[in-house]
Protein backbone atom coordinates (compact mmCIF):
# COMPACT_ATOMS: atom_id res chain seq x y z
CA UNK A 1 0.00 0.00 0.00
CA UNK A 2 1.70 3.20 -1.55
CA UNK A 3 -0.91 5.93 -1.20
CA UNK A 4 -1.16 8.20 1.93
CA UNK A 5 -3.70 10.36 3.63
CA UNK A 6 -3.14 13.48 5.61
CA UNK A 7 -5.50 13.68 8.41
CA UNK A 8 -7.92 15.98 6.83
CA UNK A 9 -8.42 13.53 4.03
CA UNK A 10 -9.10 10.87 6.33
CA UNK A 11 -11.66 11.94 8.55
CA UNK A 12 -13.35 13.63 5.64
CA UNK A 13 -13.30 9.54 4.22
CA UNK A 14 -14.08 8.27 6.78
CA UNK A 15 -17.49 10.89 7.37
CA UNK A 16 -18.31 9.82 3.34
CA UNK A 17 -18.05 6.16 4.33
CA UNK A 18 -20.05 6.06 7.69
CA UNK A 19 -23.03 7.83 5.84
CA UNK A 20 -22.63 6.22 2.64
CA UNK A 21 -23.15 3.07 5.06
CA UNK A 22 -26.12 4.60 6.18
CA UNK A 23 -27.81 5.13 3.23
CA UNK A 24 -27.33 1.55 2.09
CA UNK A 25 -30.46 0.80 4.01
CA UNK A 26 -33.04 2.69 2.05
CA UNK A 27 -36.39 1.24 1.21
CA UNK A 28 -36.94 -2.39 2.01
CA UNK A 29 -39.14 -3.32 -0.85
CA UNK A 30 -36.59 -1.65 -3.27
CA UNK A 31 -34.12 -4.74 -2.02
CA UNK A 32 -36.27 -7.82 -1.38
CA UNK A 33 -39.76 -9.18 -1.69
CA UNK A 34 -41.81 -11.93 0.60
CA UNK A 35 -42.71 -14.79 -1.92
CA UNK A 36 -46.54 -16.41 -1.17
CA UNK A 37 -45.03 -19.31 0.83
CA UNK A 38 -43.07 -16.96 3.05
CA UNK A 39 -39.03 -16.87 1.52
CA UNK A 40 -38.11 -13.80 1.38
CA UNK A 41 -35.73 -12.82 -1.22
CA UNK A 42 -33.00 -10.27 -1.99
CA UNK A 43 -32.24 -8.46 -5.12
CA UNK A 44 -28.68 -8.29 -6.39
CA UNK A 45 -27.01 -7.50 -9.70
CA UNK A 46 -26.80 -10.94 -10.41
CA UNK A 47 -30.56 -11.67 -9.69
CA UNK A 48 -32.91 -12.43 -6.86
CA UNK A 49 -31.64 -14.97 -3.84
CA UNK A 50 -32.58 -16.72 -1.50
CA UNK A 51 -32.21 -15.32 2.20
CA UNK A 52 -34.62 -17.50 4.55
CA UNK A 53 -38.17 -17.47 5.90
CA UNK A 54 -39.64 -16.23 9.00
CA UNK A 55 -42.64 -18.63 10.09
CA UNK A 56 -45.78 -17.29 11.72
CA UNK A 57 -44.93 -13.52 10.98
CA UNK A 58 -46.77 -11.43 8.43
CA UNK A 59 -45.03 -10.49 5.45
CA UNK A 60 -43.87 -7.16 6.31
CA UNK A 61 -42.43 -8.90 9.76
CA UNK A 62 -40.47 -10.79 7.91
CA UNK A 63 -38.88 -8.60 5.77
CA UNK A 64 -37.98 -5.95 8.47
CA UNK A 65 -36.53 -8.90 10.37
CA UNK A 66 -33.79 -9.22 7.14
CA UNK A 67 -33.56 -6.04 6.62
CA UNK A 68 -32.62 -6.06 10.19
CA UNK A 69 -29.29 -8.12 10.06
CA UNK A 70 -28.38 -6.12 6.96
CA UNK A 71 -28.40 -2.77 8.97
CA UNK A 72 -26.97 -3.95 11.82
CA UNK A 73 -24.03 -5.10 9.73
CA UNK A 74 -24.15 -1.93 7.79
CA UNK A 75 -23.72 0.05 11.00
CA UNK A 76 -20.72 -2.35 12.08
CA UNK A 77 -18.95 -1.52 8.84
CA UNK A 78 -19.46 2.40 9.59
CA UNK A 79 -18.42 2.28 13.27
CA UNK A 80 -15.27 0.16 11.81
CA UNK A 81 -14.30 3.22 9.43
CA UNK A 82 -14.68 5.62 12.21
CA UNK A 83 -12.72 3.33 14.88
CA UNK A 84 -9.90 3.47 12.47
CA UNK A 85 -9.82 7.14 11.52
CA UNK A 86 -9.93 7.88 15.06
CA UNK A 87 -7.26 5.95 16.05
CA UNK A 88 -8.83 3.18 18.39
CA UNK A 89 -7.82 0.31 16.55
CA UNK A 90 -3.85 -0.52 15.45
CA UNK A 91 -3.29 -1.20 11.84
CA UNK A 92 -2.83 -5.36 12.09
CA UNK A 93 -6.44 -5.49 13.97
CA UNK A 94 -7.69 -2.89 11.43
CA UNK A 95 -6.86 -5.19 8.49
CA UNK A 96 -8.31 -8.05 10.73
CA UNK A 97 -11.57 -6.51 10.80
CA UNK A 98 -12.17 -5.04 7.24
CA UNK A 99 -10.67 -8.98 6.49
CA UNK A 100 -13.92 -10.49 9.08
CA UNK A 101 -16.55 -7.63 7.13
CA UNK A 102 -15.88 -8.89 3.60
CA UNK A 103 -16.66 -12.73 4.83
CA UNK A 104 -19.81 -11.33 6.93
CA UNK A 105 -21.05 -9.34 3.73
CA UNK A 106 -20.49 -12.49 1.41
CA UNK A 107 -22.75 -14.70 4.43
CA UNK A 108 -25.26 -12.15 5.31
CA UNK A 109 -28.57 -13.59 4.74
CA UNK A 110 -30.46 -9.72 4.69
CA UNK A 111 -32.20 -7.69 2.50
CA UNK A 112 -30.91 -4.60 1.04
CA UNK A 113 -27.89 -3.31 -1.23
CA UNK A 114 -25.55 -5.53 -0.71
CA UNK A 115 -23.55 -4.77 -3.60
CA UNK A 116 -23.25 -1.29 -2.27
CA UNK A 117 -22.23 -2.86 1.13
CA UNK A 118 -19.46 -5.06 -0.10
CA UNK A 119 -17.76 -1.81 -2.03
CA UNK A 120 -18.43 0.12 1.31
CA UNK A 121 -16.21 -2.15 3.22
CA UNK A 122 -13.27 -2.41 0.33
CA UNK A 123 -13.46 1.60 0.83
CA UNK A 124 -12.09 0.87 3.98
CA UNK A 125 -8.59 -0.56 3.95
CA UNK A 126 -7.40 2.78 1.94
CA UNK A 127 -7.77 4.13 5.41
CA UNK A 128 -5.79 2.06 7.08
CA UNK A 129 -2.53 3.15 6.54
CA UNK A 130 -3.57 6.84 7.26
CA UNK A 131 -5.04 5.36 10.51
CA UNK A 132 -0.99 4.36 10.66
CA UNK A 133 -0.07 7.83 11.08
CA UNK A 134 -2.73 8.23 13.66
CA UNK A 135 -1.28 5.83 15.58
CA UNK A 136 2.08 6.74 15.96
CA UNK A 137 1.09 10.10 16.59
CA UNK A 138 -1.26 8.37 19.45
CA UNK A 139 2.45 6.20 20.62
CA UNK A 140 4.40 9.85 20.49
CA UNK A 141 1.36 11.10 23.08
CA UNK A 142 1.77 8.59 25.37
CA UNK A 143 5.30 8.77 25.43
CA UNK A 144 5.46 12.23 26.28
CA UNK A 145 2.30 11.36 29.44
CA UNK A 146 5.14 8.62 30.62
CA UNK A 147 7.87 11.40 30.71
CA UNK A 148 5.14 13.66 32.62
CA UNK A 149 4.36 11.08 34.90
CA UNK A 150 7.96 10.50 35.90
CA UNK A 151 8.01 13.64 36.43
CA UNK A 152 4.94 13.62 38.54
CA UNK A 153 6.59 10.54 40.65
CA UNK A 154 9.52 12.52 40.97
CA UNK A 155 8.19 15.57 42.63
CA UNK A 156 6.46 13.41 44.61
CA UNK A 157 9.02 11.16 45.66
CA UNK A 158 11.33 14.25 46.34
CA UNK A 159 8.75 15.94 48.90
CA UNK A 160 8.09 12.55 51.50
CA UNK A 161 11.95 12.52 51.21
CA UNK A 162 12.40 16.12 52.13
CA UNK A 163 9.91 16.00 54.65
CA UNK A 164 11.53 12.75 56.09
CA UNK A 165 14.95 15.07 56.01
CA UNK A 166 12.90 17.92 57.85
CA UNK A 167 11.69 15.10 61.02
CA UNK A 168 14.73 13.94 61.79
CA UNK A 169 15.55 16.48 64.61
CA UNK A 170 12.05 16.09 66.00
CA UNK A 171 11.88 15.75 69.23
CA UNK A 172 8.05 15.21 69.42
CA UNK A 173 8.85 11.36 69.96
CA UNK A 174 5.45 9.90 69.37
CA UNK A 175 3.72 12.55 66.26
CA UNK A 176 7.17 12.23 64.46
CA UNK A 177 7.27 8.40 64.75
CA UNK A 178 3.89 8.19 63.48
CA UNK A 179 4.52 10.48 60.67
CA UNK A 180 7.52 8.67 59.49
CA UNK A 181 5.93 5.22 59.67
CA UNK A 182 3.13 7.17 57.72
CA UNK A 183 5.37 8.39 54.90
CA UNK A 184 7.33 5.43 54.94
CA UNK A 185 3.68 3.30 53.93
CA UNK A 186 3.76 6.75 50.93
CA UNK A 187 6.72 5.43 49.90
CA UNK A 188 6.24 1.85 49.46
CA UNK A 189 2.85 2.91 47.72
CA UNK A 190 4.59 5.50 45.07
CA UNK A 191 4.97 3.99 41.37
CA UNK A 192 8.57 3.01 40.93
CA UNK A 193 11.43 4.57 39.30
CA UNK A 194 14.61 3.27 37.20
CA UNK A 195 16.79 2.13 39.72
CA UNK A 196 19.02 4.30 40.20
CA UNK A 197 16.82 7.13 40.95
CA UNK A 198 15.15 4.84 43.66
CA UNK A 199 18.08 3.93 45.08
CA UNK A 200 19.37 7.39 45.87
CA UNK A 201 16.20 8.66 47.12
CA UNK A 202 15.65 5.72 49.57
CA UNK A 203 19.31 6.57 50.75
CA UNK A 204 18.44 10.23 51.83
CA UNK A 205 14.87 8.92 53.42
CA UNK A 206 16.71 5.90 55.26
CA UNK A 207 19.06 7.97 56.93
CA UNK A 208 16.46 10.65 57.77
CA UNK A 209 14.98 7.98 59.51
CA UNK A 210 17.80 6.46 61.29
CA UNK A 211 19.03 9.58 62.35
CA UNK A 212 15.07 9.91 64.24
CA UNK A 213 15.52 6.60 65.84
CA UNK A 214 18.63 6.49 67.24
CA UNK A 215 17.90 10.33 69.01
CA UNK A 216 14.81 8.67 70.49
CA UNK A 217 16.31 5.56 71.68
CA UNK A 218 19.06 7.46 73.12
CA UNK A 219 15.99 9.98 74.91
CA UNK A 220 13.94 6.90 76.50
CA UNK A 221 17.45 5.33 77.78
CA UNK A 222 17.92 8.51 79.73
CA UNK A 223 14.81 8.05 80.84
CA UNK A 224 14.73 4.42 82.06
CA UNK A 225 17.91 6.01 84.05
CA UNK A 226 15.75 7.91 85.80
CA UNK A 227 14.58 4.73 88.33
CA UNK A 228 13.25 6.88 91.06
CA UNK A 229 10.71 8.33 89.21
CA UNK A 230 9.69 5.04 87.56
CA UNK A 231 9.39 3.28 91.02
CA UNK A 232 7.63 6.11 92.65
CA UNK A 233 5.18 6.15 90.14
CA UNK A 234 4.43 2.58 90.48
CA UNK A 235 4.21 2.54 94.57
CA UNK A 236 1.24 4.49 93.53
CA UNK A 237 -0.07 2.56 91.42
CA UNK A 238 0.34 -0.68 93.75
CA UNK A 239 -0.59 1.60 96.74
CA UNK A 240 -4.61 1.59 94.78
CA UNK A 241 -4.58 -1.73 93.68
CA UNK A 242 -4.04 -3.26 97.32
CA UNK A 243 -7.39 -0.92 98.11
CA UNK A 244 -8.98 -2.53 95.65
CA UNK A 245 -8.28 -5.93 96.57
CA UNK A 246 -11.26 -6.47 98.83
CA UNK A 247 -13.58 -4.68 96.78
CA UNK A 248 -17.16 -6.05 95.53
CA UNK A 249 -17.98 -3.80 92.95
CA UNK A 250 -17.06 -6.11 90.34
CA UNK A 251 -17.17 -4.73 87.15
CA UNK A 252 -16.09 -1.16 87.88
CA UNK A 253 -12.82 -2.49 89.85
CA UNK A 254 -12.09 -5.23 86.83
CA UNK A 255 -12.16 -1.93 84.59
CA UNK A 256 -9.82 0.08 86.95
CA UNK A 257 -7.68 -2.96 87.44
CA UNK A 258 -7.01 -2.95 83.53
CA UNK A 259 -6.29 0.50 83.59
CA UNK A 260 -3.76 0.33 86.21
CA UNK A 261 -2.12 -2.58 84.30
CA UNK A 262 -2.12 -0.20 81.60
CA UNK A 263 -0.63 2.67 83.86
CA UNK A 264 2.29 -0.24 84.55
CA UNK A 265 3.32 -0.88 81.55
CA UNK A 266 3.51 3.04 80.83
CA UNK A 267 5.20 3.72 83.70
CA UNK A 268 8.68 2.34 82.00
CA UNK A 269 11.31 0.30 83.80
CA UNK A 270 13.17 0.85 87.07
CA UNK A 271 15.60 -1.45 89.01
CA UNK A 272 14.74 -4.68 88.75
CA UNK A 273 14.77 -5.44 92.45
CA UNK A 274 12.44 -2.76 92.81
CA UNK A 275 10.36 -3.74 89.72
CA UNK A 276 10.29 -7.55 90.73
CA UNK A 277 9.07 -6.66 94.67
CA UNK A 278 6.09 -3.51 93.22
CA UNK A 279 4.78 -6.61 90.80
CA UNK A 280 4.23 -8.93 93.40
CA UNK A 281 2.44 -6.82 95.26
CA UNK A 282 0.31 -5.91 92.45
CA UNK A 283 -0.34 -8.82 91.36
CA UNK A 284 -1.38 -10.26 94.82
CA UNK A 285 -4.18 -7.63 95.21
CA UNK A 286 -5.35 -8.62 91.80
CA UNK A 287 -5.14 -12.11 92.25
CA UNK A 288 -6.95 -11.55 95.39
CA UNK A 289 -9.60 -9.04 93.93
CA UNK A 290 -10.30 -11.97 91.18
CA UNK A 291 -10.21 -14.71 93.12
CA UNK A 292 -12.93 -13.29 94.91
CA UNK A 293 -14.69 -12.31 91.68
CA UNK A 294 -14.87 -15.36 90.47
CA UNK A 295 -16.07 -17.19 93.51
CA UNK A 296 -18.90 -14.79 93.45
CA UNK A 297 -19.80 -15.65 89.62
CA UNK A 298 -19.38 -20.09 90.92
CA UNK A 299 -21.98 -18.76 93.15
CA UNK A 300 -24.35 -17.15 90.69
CA UNK A 301 -23.71 -19.62 88.66
CA UNK A 302 -25.29 -22.22 90.79
CA UNK A 303 -28.30 -19.73 91.15
CA UNK A 304 -28.27 -19.18 87.54
CA UNK A 305 -28.15 -22.81 87.28
CA UNK A 306 -31.17 -23.58 89.63
CA UNK A 307 -32.93 -21.13 87.44
CA UNK A 308 -32.41 -22.65 84.03
CA UNK A 309 -34.29 -25.72 85.45
CA UNK A 310 -37.37 -23.71 86.62
CA UNK A 311 -37.79 -22.33 82.79
CA UNK A 312 -37.37 -25.60 80.98
CA UNK A 313 -39.90 -26.70 83.32
CA UNK A 314 -42.09 -24.29 82.63
CA UNK A 315 -41.56 -24.30 79.22
CA UNK A 316 -43.36 -27.33 78.10
CA UNK A 317 -46.81 -25.85 79.98
CA UNK A 318 -46.21 -22.70 77.47
CA UNK A 319 -45.75 -24.65 74.29
CA UNK A 320 -48.66 -26.97 74.80
CA UNK A 321 -50.66 -23.99 74.49
CA UNK A 322 -50.41 -24.47 70.66
CA UNK A 323 -52.50 -25.84 68.97
CA UNK A 324 -55.57 -23.74 70.32
CA UNK A 325 -58.88 -23.39 69.01
CA UNK A 326 -59.94 -20.27 71.40
CA UNK A 327 -57.45 -17.53 70.90
CA UNK A 328 -59.00 -15.78 73.88
CA UNK A 329 -58.51 -18.98 75.97
CA UNK A 330 -54.90 -19.56 74.99
CA UNK A 331 -53.92 -15.33 75.27
CA UNK A 332 -55.07 -15.90 78.75
CA UNK A 333 -53.65 -18.94 80.03
CA UNK A 334 -50.34 -17.40 78.37
CA UNK A 335 -51.09 -14.44 80.25
CA UNK A 336 -50.61 -16.32 83.39
CA UNK A 337 -47.55 -18.45 82.49
CA UNK A 338 -45.93 -15.65 81.62
CA UNK A 339 -46.11 -14.30 84.98
CA UNK A 340 -44.39 -17.01 86.35
CA UNK A 341 -42.02 -16.93 83.31
CA UNK A 342 -40.98 -13.06 84.94
CA UNK A 343 -40.42 -14.56 88.84
CA UNK A 344 -37.99 -16.72 87.83
CA UNK A 345 -34.41 -15.19 88.48
CA UNK A 346 -31.60 -14.51 86.10
CA UNK A 347 -30.36 -17.14 83.74
CA UNK A 348 -26.97 -17.58 82.30
CA UNK A 349 -28.20 -15.26 79.11
CA UNK A 350 -26.46 -17.51 76.04
CA UNK A 351 -28.45 -20.81 77.66
CA UNK A 352 -31.68 -18.55 77.61
CA UNK A 353 -31.55 -17.13 74.66
CA UNK A 354 -33.20 -20.17 72.96
CA UNK A 355 -35.44 -20.86 75.39
CA UNK A 356 -36.94 -17.12 74.81
CA UNK A 357 -36.75 -18.02 71.08
CA UNK A 358 -39.39 -20.30 71.67
CA UNK A 359 -41.38 -18.43 73.87
CA UNK A 360 -41.37 -15.64 71.68
CA UNK A 361 -43.02 -18.85 69.02
CA UNK A 362 -45.63 -19.39 71.09
CA UNK A 363 -46.14 -15.60 71.39
CA UNK A 364 -46.48 -15.18 68.31
CA UNK A 365 -48.57 -17.81 67.17
CA UNK A 366 -51.44 -16.21 69.86
CA UNK A 367 -50.78 -13.17 67.91
CA UNK A 368 -50.73 -13.81 64.05
CA UNK A 369 -54.76 -15.91 65.72
CA UNK A 370 -55.94 -12.52 66.71
CA UNK A 371 -55.04 -10.95 63.81
CA UNK A 372 -56.21 -13.56 61.41
CA UNK A 373 -59.82 -13.38 63.53
CA UNK A 374 -59.91 -9.35 63.58
CA UNK A 375 -59.10 -9.94 59.32
CA UNK A 376 -61.84 -12.41 58.87
CA UNK A 377 -64.48 -10.19 61.08
CA UNK A 378 -63.54 -6.91 59.71
CA UNK A 379 -66.79 -5.35 57.68
CA UNK A 380 -64.77 -2.61 56.11
CA UNK A 381 -62.13 -5.49 54.20
CA UNK A 382 -65.74 -7.93 53.70
CA UNK A 383 -66.80 -4.98 52.16
CA UNK A 384 -63.70 -4.28 49.89
CA UNK A 385 -64.04 -7.82 48.62
CA UNK A 386 -67.33 -7.97 47.96
CA UNK A 387 -67.09 -4.79 45.97
CA UNK A 388 -64.33 -6.66 43.87
CA UNK A 389 -66.02 -9.54 43.41
CA UNK A 390 -68.68 -7.43 42.21
CA UNK A 391 -66.48 -4.47 39.67
CA UNK A 392 -64.56 -8.05 38.42
CA UNK A 393 -68.46 -9.56 37.31
CA UNK A 394 -69.26 -6.34 35.72
CA UNK A 395 -66.51 -6.34 34.19
CA UNK A 396 -66.68 -10.10 32.64
CA UNK A 397 -70.00 -9.21 31.19
CA UNK A 398 -69.30 -5.89 29.82
CA UNK A 399 -66.38 -7.61 27.87
CA UNK A 400 -68.95 -10.50 27.40
CA UNK A 401 -71.26 -8.20 25.34
CA UNK A 402 -68.38 -6.61 23.60
CA UNK A 403 -66.92 -9.30 22.23
CA UNK A 404 -70.78 -9.98 20.89
CA UNK A 405 -71.00 -6.96 19.71
CA UNK A 406 -67.66 -7.20 17.45
CA UNK A 407 -68.50 -10.64 16.12
CA UNK A 408 -71.88 -9.61 14.78
CA UNK A 409 -70.06 -6.62 13.10
CA UNK A 410 -67.53 -9.19 11.43
CA UNK A 411 -64.15 -8.14 13.83
CA UNK A 412 -62.97 -11.04 14.59
CA UNK A 413 -59.77 -9.42 16.07
CA UNK A 414 -61.29 -7.25 18.28
CA UNK A 415 -64.10 -10.28 19.94
CA UNK A 416 -61.21 -12.50 20.20
CA UNK A 417 -59.34 -9.23 22.31
CA UNK A 418 -62.79 -8.59 24.26
CA UNK A 419 -63.29 -12.77 25.05
CA UNK A 420 -59.50 -12.53 26.39
CA UNK A 421 -59.90 -9.86 28.84
CA UNK A 422 -63.05 -11.64 30.71
CA UNK A 423 -61.20 -14.98 30.60
CA UNK A 424 -58.47 -13.27 32.36
CA UNK A 425 -60.82 -11.84 34.78
CA UNK A 426 -62.95 -14.82 35.14
CA UNK A 427 -59.51 -16.07 36.82
CA UNK A 428 -59.44 -13.03 39.18
CA UNK A 429 -63.04 -13.85 39.90
CA UNK A 430 -62.82 -17.20 41.26
CA UNK A 431 -60.10 -15.83 43.45
CA UNK A 432 -61.82 -12.55 44.75
CA UNK A 433 -64.95 -15.03 45.48
CA UNK A 434 -62.53 -17.57 47.33
CA UNK A 435 -61.14 -14.05 49.92
CA UNK A 436 -64.56 -13.04 50.50
CA UNK A 437 -65.67 -16.70 51.30
CA UNK A 438 -63.40 -15.91 54.38
CA UNK A 439 -64.87 -13.39 55.91
CA UNK A 440 -67.29 -15.14 59.00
Amino acid sequence: MTESHNPTEIAQAAKAHISAASALIGDPSQFGRVAEDGTVFVRTPSGEKAVGSYPGKSAEEALAYFVRKFEALASEVALTAARITSGAMVPQDAYEAVKKLRQQVSDLNGVGDLAALAASVEQIEPLIEGHREAYEAKKAAESVAKAARREQILVEKEKIVAEAESLALSESWKSTGDRLKTLLDEWKAAPRLDKKSDGDFWKRFSASRNKFDKRRRTHFAQLEATSSVVASAKETIVVEAEKLATSTDWVATARRFKVLMDQWKAAGRGKKNDDTKLWNRFKAAQDQFFAAKNADLEKREVSMAANLIKREELLPKIEALVPFTDVKVAKAAFRELMNEWTKIGITNRDKRAALDTRVSAVEEAIKSAEAEVWRKSDPAAKARAADVVTQLTESIANYEKAAAKAQAAGNDKKAREALESAAARKVWLVEAEKSLAEFK
